[in-house]
């Protein structure tokens, strides 16, 4: 059984964060020292908790770009995918010239580039 004491306590490798555990694929809550069974009740209601947070999540506008100056003075840019793209006003500079080229390349080869989401 997992609880707070003890090795698994001591080094956080008791209950989650949300203090919820899973036992033989139920969902648990602590109890002073020991775990019991998570009420239907409470199941239903963070199950409707979930899908209306998702539903919320799912009505989102699509990822917009921003953009951002970093800790290290560089300018990055966010929404473009999962990490932010940040370089230095030099190379902004360097890129954005370089901008009719970079389209050109593009075009020239598309057949060979792939769409994010392609396989």
């Amino acid at each position: 059984m997992i609880n707070s004491t003890g090795f698994r306590g001591r080094f956080g490798l008791g209950l989650p964060r949300g203090g919820a555990a899973l036992r033989d694929g139920l969902p648990w809550l602590p109890r002073g020292d020991r775990l019991r069974p998570m009420p239907d009740e409470d199941i239903k209601a963070e199950l409707e908790r979930l899908r209306a947070e998702n539903e919320s999540l799912k009505k989102r506008p699509g990822r917009t770009t921003s953009l951002k100056v970093s800790e290290k003075g560089g300018l990055s840019v966010y929404g473009l995918g999962r990490f932010p793209v940040t370089l230095y006003k030099e190379q902004w500079h360097k890129l954005l010239a370089m901008a009719d080229e970079i389209r050109a390349f593009i075009d020239e080869n598309d057949a060979k580039l792939k769409t994010k989401g392609e396989p």
